[in-house]
């Protein structure tokens, strides 16, 4: 009988598996930012209005998208995630069907989604310490866009996109065919949710 993590580390090498999951993640991250796009709209004509995901006094959609963490740049920042998730959409769905990008093309994406990323968790750290309250459709573009950065730099690095020495390059090779980046993604989302859970508790929900 094959060994299961064996038989899970090798699938996650196949392009079905890899672009699937991507193609997947995106349109849940893409979801989400056509829900909070809405949700601006309406906070934005009405201020005080009481939105369906203003669960508690921790999870409130309204909380966060009334501060000004929400417009970093002078509009909603979900309207970024309307325009960056068709482009991977797009990776994803070329890809399953054998297309393959330039690597200049890879790595341009792979530096505009590191961003991408890098925002998702400046948002998530501003709400947690500062605004004080989480949105559960922010919380689901931070897992969204964990998953796909995690699977689209998996890609690249596999297929030498980044442009990286071959030394290097050969040891992140090795590192994602054993599992370690499925591990380093496991262990940041498993943190956050122990984040989430020793400050707000029984709160999250009352």
């Amino acid at each position: 009988m094959a060994d299961p993590i064996t038989g899970l580390l090798t699938l996650r090498q196949k392009n079905g598996w890899i672009f699937g999951f991507m193609l997947f993640s995106s349109c849940v991250s893409l979801t989400a930012s056509f829900v909070l796009s809405y949700d601006a709209l309406l906070i934005a004509a009405n201020p005080e209005i009481v939105l369906n995901c203003d669960i508690s006094g921790t999870l409130s959609c309204g909380t966060v998208g009334r501060s000004w963490q929400a417009a970093l740049f002078g509009f909603p920042n979900a309207f970024l995630g309307l325009v960056a998730e068709p482009v991977v959409i797009t990776i994803a769905v070329a890809s399953l069907a054998k297309v393959k990008f330039p690597k200049g093309f890879m790595l341009a994406a792979e530096i505009v989604y590191l961003l991408g990323f890098v925002f998702a968790y400046w948002l998530f750290i501003q709400a947690y310490f500062e605004i004080g309250a989480l949105c559960p459709w922010c919380l689901l573009v931070t897992l969204s866009t964990t998953l796909v950065f995690s699977t689209l730099t998996h890609v690249n690095i596999r297929d030498g996109n980044l442009f990286l020495p071959e030394r290097v390059s050969k040891a992140l090779q090795w590192g994602c065919r054993v599992g370690i980046d499925l591990l380093i993604v496991i262990v940041l989302l498993a943190t956050v949710v122990l984040l989430i859970v020793s400050k707000y508790g029984s709160s999250l929900f009352g």
